[in-house]
Order: C-alpha cells, then structure tokens, then sequence
C-alpha cells in the first residue's frame, strides 16, 4: 500500500510514483493509518539516501497497512547550505514534533565528532526527542548511534571503542523470544557500521532484553519499554540499501588517500562475493604503495556495484513489518495527546536545556 507522506513528497521517492501527499487524502482515512516521524540526522550525503532506504523498507514491510509518515529534523546536527535546503524544502522542526504525537518513531544516528556523545551539540535537542518519545509514541526505533545515545541518556550505558571497525554483513542468532523476530527464523542477517559497541552484560543490567547477537557481530537488537513506549534499538542497519556499505567503503578510503585518517579502512565483511574481493584488495595495494586521492578516480565502483545483493533483504523486511504490526495492536491503547501534556514537556525540555 502506498506510504502517505505528510508535507511535500521528497523528489527521489516521488518519482518512483508510491505515495500520496497527505493532503489528498481525507480525515477518516487519515485517522486508519499509522502514523510515524522519520527523525533523520544522517549527515548531508547520505541524507537523501537515508530517506529513500527508509521509504522503502516501510513500504515493502507495511503490506496492507496504511502508513503516513512525517519527516523531521532535529537542532544541532551540523548542515552545509545544501542539507538545510532540503531540511527547509521537506522536512518539519522540533516545534511541531513537540507539539504531536505518534504512533511510532525512527530516530537515525549521525557520523560522531566527539568521542562522548554528552559533547555533541545535538545532545540536548536528542535527548528532548528520546523523552519526548516515551510519552507520545506506542514504539520506538534507535537506528546504530540514536541507539547509543539511547542507552546513555536513559540509564547511563556507555560504549566501548572496538578495535577496528565493525564494518560488513553479520550473522545473528536469535537470543530471546519476542513477536518483533517472530517468523524470522533462528538467524538473521544485518549490515553494520559502527566504531563502538554498547555490550550485552551492561544491557541486561539494566533491563534490556538483547534480541538478536553473535560472537562475531556482537548485540545486533534490544529492546525496553520505556514509560508508555517499546524502544527498539539497532545497532546495525536494517534499511540499509546494497550499495550503502560500498558508498561507505569508498568514503572511508577516499579519507585515507587525503591523509584524513591514518590506517586503510578494512573490507567490509559478509560483504564481496570472491572475485570483487580480489578487485578491492588489488585497489588497496596501488594505494598503499601510491597514496594519492586522485587514485581515487579508477575506484572500481560500477563494476562491483553490480555484483551486490541485499542479502539482509528478508530479515529486514520481516523485522518492520512485526514492529509496524506490533504498533497497530497498541494503537488504541495510547492516551490521546493533549495541549496542556505538551506544554508541560515544553518547558521541562527548556528547564533541561538551562542546566
């Protein structure tokens, strides 16, 4: 069934022809859907694609269930002119997120800057959105850094550095019973992308139930209800496209050839099939015996992009489409929002930020 987008229909994913601007469509239908904010910080070059893996995966996964969804920005995270062109164009600020509510929430993560995520100047308008959460939304979806950040605003769960990153397609096997991995089978496979881990021990701790892990890959998903709402947390990327993590790849040694980082980003893993693997691995030694970023031009991208697959594709299906199911049967049980309860987190969001 075709997503119904609130606002203006961003032009990648209006071309394809899938949606219906939400003004088109009439209050009684409106009130059968479920509604869901898409709060988006990837920065400015993956924005775009963020927003059309997103569409995508809710697209396939909510089958026969109406969906209209609401883009959002939140305060801090930085932009280049272009980004906030498109934030400006498509996509709706934390005051009227404040002031409604939702049956669900994604809440992407960003590249870091700082090592404790406390000193990023997103933090105090981040943290308002994950309170705000709690209270207004029957679920909630913490996409690879929202779900670190997650975890240190509400219970004070650090992350550990990895020694290298964690970079590729895992394997995970299923470490709890849940309706959300119900029907996925005992393993599921997801990309991941991330230079810190928050571990299993620490969220047991605390409360979480760990979903789905491994040896190699670490915690893939947990969850906790926090106040009225399920916080689903990945630490990996389900919606990922099959392209993403060759985008990535290419970034990160684009990166090295400048000087900007010091070692040669490793192969993503789970991820090449054997011969791209040689292709990459013979790109690496010209630019580790020549370290130029104009090497960078005989990146062999189009030929490898034809050889990927989105191995993760079912997993990742099956996964939203139990969350999406799972916040259709507590739809009716959330309290409907009020004027003066969005006042009131109003001004304790701006108490806190006065801290």
């Amino acid at each position: 069934m075709p997503l119904i987008i609130e606002g203006r229909v961003p032009d990648g994913w209006a071309e394809r022809g899938n949606s219906r601007p939400a003004s088109e469509v009439s209050d009684a239908r409106r009130a059968e859907c479920v509604s869901l904010a898409l709060i988006n910080n990837m920065p400015d070059p993956a924005l775009e694609d963020t927003e059309l893996q997103f569409f995508e995966l809710l697209d396939i996964a909510s089958g026969d269930i109406p969906v209209l969804l609401k883009l959002y920005s939140l305060t801090g995270v930085p932009r280049t002119d272009r980004g906030q062109r498109r934030l400006n164009s498509f996509y709706f600020g934390t005051d009227d997120l404040w002031n409604n509510r939702f049956d669900g929430v994604i809440i992407t993560g960003t590249e870091p800057r700082c090592a404790n995520l406390r000193e990023e100047s997103y933090w105090p308008t981040l943290t308002a959105a994950l309170d705000w959460a709690e209270r207004n939304t029957s679920s909630t979806v913490l996409s690879c850094l929202a779900a670190h950040a997650g975890v240190l605003h509400s219970d004070g769960i650090g992350r550990h550095a990895l020694r290298d990153k964690q970079f590729g397609v895992f394997d995970f096997t299923k470490a709890a019973n849940h309706p959300l991995t119900s029907g996925t089978g005992e393993h599921v496979r997801f990309p991941h992308s991330r230079w810190n881990e928050v571990q299993a021990d620490a969220l047991t701790a605390c409360g979480y139930t760990v979903l789905t892990q491994s040896v190699e890959g670490g915690v893939d998903s947990f969850v906790k209800k926090k106040k009225q709402s399920l916080f689903v947390h990945f630490q990996g990327h389900p919606e990922y496209g099959a392209q993403t993590l060759l985008k990535e790849y290419r970034r990160d040694i684009k990166r090295f050839a400048r000087g900007e980082r010091e070692t040669y980003p490793s192969m993503p893993k789970g991820y090449f099939d054997t011969a791209s693997a040689r292709v990459v691995t013979e790109f690496r030694d010209v630019v580790l015996s020549d370290r130029r970023e104009e090497l960078m031009e005989g990146f062999p991208e189009a030929s490898l992009a034809g050889t990927l697959q989105k191995t993760w594709h079912s997993s990742a299906t099956a996964i939203y489409r139990n969350w999406l199911r799972y916040v259709v049967s507590n739809k009716s049980d959330m309290p409907k929002f009020s004027a003066v309860a969005a006042a009131r987190e109003n001004v304790e969001r701006k108490r806190s930020a006065l801290r």
